[in-house]
C-alpha cells in the first residue's frame, strides 16, 4: 500500500514523503496515528494545499516533545508486582503500563511510544526508550520491584534477588554447622554415660 506521510517516521521518510508499507502497518499504526494518508490523487492534493499547516503543527508537536523530553529523559519509575523468590514476575509488565507510569498531566505518553520488544518479566532495573515525537526520543528506568523498599534498595545498585540467594546460603549454612555441633555433643554425652555405666558395673562386680 502507498502512503504519503504526515510526519517523519523512524526508518521509513519524511514529511511529504510517498512510501510503500504493508497494509496492516498502514491500517494498525500510520492511518489511525495520523501518521500518513492513503496515497490517492485526492489526498495527494489534499496535502499539498495543507503542507504548510502540517509542517507547521508537526514543529509545534516537536518542540512539546522536546521540552517534555527534558524532563522524561534519564527519569525512573517504580512499579511494584509479584514476583517469585528467583525474580520472575506473576505476570509482566506491558507497553500501557510504562506509558501510565510516564505520563503526566501536560503531556500523555501513549503506549505507542514505548520502544519495548518484550514485555519485562523479571524484577530489576530496565531501560526502556520512549520515542515522544519522530525527532525526539529519551531513555527512562523502569524498577520493578516487590516493595518500595526493595525498589530503594534496587536503585542505590543492590541485586535483592542475589542478596536473598546469599542470605538463604548462609542461613543453610549456619543451620548444617549447628546440626553437626548437636550431633557431636550428643555422641559426647552418650560416650560419657556409657563410661560411667561402666564404671559403675565394675564396682558392683568388685
Amino acid at each position: 500500500m502507498q502512503v504519503v506521510l504526515l510526519e517523519r517516521v523512524e526508518k521509513l521518510g519524511a514529511i511529504g514523503d510517498v512510501v510503500t508499507v504493508k497494509p496492516g502497518y498502514a491500517r494498525n499504526f500510520l492511518l489511525p496515528q495520523s501518521k500518513a494518508l492513503r496515497a490517492t490523487q485526492a489526498n495527494m492534493e489534499r496535502f499539498e494545499r495543507e503542507r504548510e499547516v502540517i509542517e507547521k503543527l508537526n514543529a509545534e508537536r516537536a518542540e512539546k516533545a522536546r521540552e517534555e523530553g527534558s524532563h522524561l529523559d534519564g527519569a525512573t519509575f517504580v512499579l511494584i508486582r509479584q514476583a517469585s523468590e528467583s525474580g520472575q514476575l506473576y505476570g509482566s509488565v506491558s507497553t500501557r503500563d510504562i506509558a501510565d507510569a510516564a505520563s503526566t498531566p501536560e503531556f500523555n505518553v501513549s503506549r505507542g511510544m514505548v520502544d519495548l520488544n518484550t514485555a519485562i518479566k523479571t524484577l530489576g532495573l530496565h531501560e526502556v526508550r520512549l520515542v515522544l515525537h519522530a525527532d525526539v526520543d529519551v531513555t527512562v528506568t523502569i524498577n520493578v520491584a516487590r516493595t518500595e523498599d526493595e525498589a530503594e534498595r534496587q536503585a542505590q545498585g543492590e541485586d535483592v534477588i542475589q542478596a536473598a540467594a546469599d542470605e538463604d546460603r548462609a542461613l543453610a549454612e549456619a543451620q548444617a554447622v549447628e546440626l553437626a555441633e548437636s550431633g557431636v555433643e550428643g555422641d559426647d554425652d552418650d560416650y560419657e554415660s556409657s563410661s560411667e555405666a561402666s564404671e559403675e558395673t565394675e564396682e558392683t562386680e568388685d
